[in-house]
């Protein structure tokens, strides 16, 4: 009987090396991202973290992906972004219960790593838990050559916030005559990115032309659509968080992510509860326009689908308004007053 050949992991598509070797090369941007919390363990299969600084703590946790604009920065190659998106939909998440984040783990799945773009994700990752203040303390890479193509990533994440008991913010205090305020989104963040490739890849099957869409420069956009479409989603954390930990009168908050602005902000609203939204008290960024008119989208599925220029939303008390605009306004930072919350049916009126 003749000697058969060894069958190796590397030979299905596995390169434990290759792996250990990503792992190595990203550490240091890593444990850049470290609170003081953090608690170093030799082992390394799971990881630590200290809530001693908190009385009676709450633990408010997520788990989101980066959608299909994932489908996007392959075909482009471009991952500067996408790392802080996938951080953003957590955080974002757990913001919107009142909660500070706390620590963020990531998994990023593929057919094949590569180290270099691997690690441009990854640094995406650590910047935006800076951003948030949070600490990225673990995650996993995973190789699944027979699951995803060479050249394919998936990324997805989980965040784990606190807050002290009693602090808890879901909307339940909401009432009539509560202010509605709005907070600038950066664009699309990660959501309906199967409508958009819909609209501008409809007839189109071939890569070369994907891509040359995507990179020709618009002129309603100023831009290109990649540019566009690729900007990364705004994480909250310093915005919001002063507005919690300083008690000035939130009584809900919606992260604006699928569903738009019509379902996320009635997540919010006790029965009883109307928002009414004027979208004239903020400029509709052209990214929305655009696909608006290529798509023939009617106005409904638009706000049902995107968060058109809003990606997150205070809903506070009357007396708290102004306070909080001169607060905005000291920080140089942009805030709209865009409804108010009437009673009602439970629902999200758009003018």
């Amino acid at each position: 009987m003749k000697n058969k050949k060894s069958a190796t992991y590397e030979q299905s598509g596995v390169d434990v090396n290759r792996g250990e070797n990503f792992v190595d090369s990203i550490s240091p941007i890593v444990k850049q991202t470290y609170r003081k919390e953090v608690i170093p363990s030799l082992s390394g299969f799971g990881s630590l973290f200290s809530l001693k600084n908190y009385k009676n703590p709450i633990l408010v946790s997520s788990a989101d992906g980066v959608g299909t604009k994932m489908v996007l920065a392959d075909l482009l190659k471009r991952y500067e972004g996408i790392g802080i998106d996938v951080v953003a939909m957590n955080v974002d998440d757990v913001l919107a219960m009142g909660a500070e984040p706390l620590f963020f783990l990531d998994y990023l799945a593929c057919g094949r790593i590569d180290i270099k773009e691997g690690k441009e994700i990854i640094r995406g990752v650590a910047q935006g838990c800076k951003s948030a203040g949070c600490s990225l303390i673990g995650g996993e890479t995973a190789e699944m050559p027979q699951f995803y193509a060479k050249g394919q990533y998936e990324l997805v994440g989980f965040a784990v916030g606190v807050l002290e008991k009693g602090g808890i913010i879901d909307g339940s205090k909401v009432k009539p005559g509560d202010k509605i305020l709005g907070f600038p989104s950066s664009g699309l963040h990660s959501n309906g990115f199967s409508l958009v490739r819909n609209i501008l890849f409809k007839n189109t099957v071939n890569t070369e032309e994907k891509i040359r869409i995507l990179n020709k420069k618009d002129k309603m956009l100023g831009r290109s659509w990649a540019d566009a479409l690729l900007a990364p989603t705004r994480i909250y954390t310093k915005s919001i968080l002063p507005l919690i930990q300083k008690n000035m009168g939130i009584t809900g908050i919606a992260h604006v992510t699928g569903g738009g602005l019509m379902r996320n902000i009635k997540r919010i609203l006790p029965e009883g509860c109307q928002a009414n939204i004027s979208a004239c008290k903020w400029g509709i960024p052209p990214v929305f326009t655009r696909l608006w008119e290529l798509g023939n989208v009617s106005k409904e599925e638009m706000y049902r689908v995107f968060n058109m220029g809003i990606g997150m939303v205070i809903i506070i008390r009357s007396n708290a308004e102004k306070s909080i605009l001169e607060y905005f306004k000291k920080e140089k930072e942009r805030v709209f007053s865009i409804g108010i919350v009437k009673g009602g049916d439970r629902k999200v009126i758009i003018h």
